[in-house]
């Protein structure tokens, strides 16, 4: 009796043990699946799917932040769209003024000489301005377009409202300290005011130029291009963008196009890079990296290769690819129904760990405050097509991300007589 009481004690033990083993094993894929899938060891960082707007990792991505030269990638949206509307046109030459020459001669700055009294098309100081971050080149632009720093200010300011983005800070379109513009400084503003947006305002404003004015790429691809200073003078341009192909940071999946770096004492190094990864452009930002240009760009091109080894694009054509159990839902105070179909809103794609399935993620329904008789239930009246809410899924390594449905047909409201 001992001995098969010795025995069953022994069994107790090994059950308990390995609950112990499982239940801890448990913990660590459940801590593991909640850990962001990227770290990057930035000031903040936001990286989206840009046709899809699904957020990738996001690091104090809505703080604002001193961003430097990547805010001419603001002022080049202000310019293309001033070119569409027939204000500029790309072969129009500007002259250079005494004030704009001496910006361009400063070696304090990122420049390409510009000639007090000498004529360059917009394209050319375009041009300096995407590849070698040419301030004096941006100033003679804005200056060119909106006769002063501040009428060039509200457009740019409207332009990123146009992109979303209503609350940046914006002083000058170089991204110096305002001190740093002599003659055409903001008056009335501290010397050494910066424009300050976050990491998503950013992200915002380059989807939207890319969207908008795809042509943006056609110039910033470009690896290099001359700048005839004068009849006989040359400069070679090289595209600071260590990421773009063939380079030494070139992810080796996809490709880079775009876009834009900075860097001010206040502002740090700051980079946005874009390009195609398994047929889906991605926007990724990163302000104030930590260690040298190359550090910054290998800590990109990390994240895009990390992104397409372990994640791909799922699409997703239907709500019942989601979840069969969320293509209707009831619906409160209905005339005649009280069930809807839900629709997507448009189709969509999802970044997805390999090998994961849709129905992985947990998908549930959020229902929109306007539409919302409790969490399970809609309430009438209902119209077709009408964005009532959208799917939530909890995807691994990733942000939750909210697909966007509809109801499929109108729900008049039942009459209380």
């Amino acid at each position: 009796m001992k001995k098969v009481k010795a025995l069953f004690s022994k069994l107790v033990l090994l059950v308990a043990t390995i609950n112990i083993c499982f239940g801890g094993l448990s913990i660590f894929t459940s801590v593991h699946a909640d850990a962001p899938a990227f770290d990057m060891d930035a000031r903040a960082v936001y990286a989206i799917d840009a046709q899809s707007g699904q957020v990738l990792y996001q690091k104090n991505a809505t703080k604002q932040y001193p961003i430097a030269s990547v805010i001419k990638i603001l002022t080049l949206g202000v310019i293309e769209q001033d070119i569409r509307n027939h204000h500029l046109k790309w072969d129009q030459k500007i002259k250079i003024t005494p004030a704009v020459a001496k910006m361009a001669d400063d070696w304090h700055f990122s420049n390409v000489p510009l000639k007090n009294g000498e004529e360059y098309t917009v394209r050319q100081l375009v041009d300096s301005m995407m590849l070698v971050s040419a301030d004096g080149s941006t100033e003679a632009l804005a200056l060119a377009d909106a006769g002063s720093t501040a009428a060039f200010n509200k457009k740019m300011q409207a332009f990123a409202k146009e992109a979303g983005v209503t609350d940046a800070k914006i002083y000058n379109m170089i991204g110096l300290p305002n001190g740093d513009l002599g003659k055409h400084k903001l008056k009335g503003v501290d010397k050494d005011a910066e424009n300050l947006l976050s990491a998503k305002d950013v992200a915002l404003i380059s989807k939207y130029l890319v969207e908008q004015y795809p042509e943006t790429l056609e110039i910033t691809k470009q690896k290099f291009a001359n700048f005839n200073v004068t009849k006989d003078q040359q400069y070679l341009m090289t595209n600071v963008n260590a990421l773009l192909p063939q380079n030494g940071f070139a992810p080796k999946t996809g490709e880079i196009d775009g876009l834009k770096t900075g860097n001010t004492d206040r502002a740090g190094k700051c980079i946005v890079s874009t390009g195609m990864f398994s047929g889906r452009r991605i926007i990724l930002v990163a302000l104030h990296t930590k260690g040298e240009w190359n550090d910054q760009s290998k800590m990109q091109q990390d994240f895009y290769n990390k992104l397409t080894d372990e994640y791909q694009p799922v699409e997703v054509k239907k709500v019942s690819d989601l979840s069969p159990k969320l293509t209707q839902v009831k619906v409160a105070n209905g005339k005649d129904k009280n069930k809807v179909k839900l629709t997507l809103s448009q189709k969509t794609a999802v970044w997805l760990p390999k090998n994961l399935k849709l129905e992985a993620t947990s998908p549930s329904l959020k229902i929109a405050k306007n539409y919302r008789e409790n969490d399970h239930q809609l309430r009438a009246p209902l119209k077709k097509n009408q964005n009532v809410g959208s799917i939530e899924l909890h995807i691994p390594g990733l942000p939750n991300f909210d697909v966007p449905v509809s109801v499929s047909q109108t729900v008049t409201k039942k009459s209380i007589f």
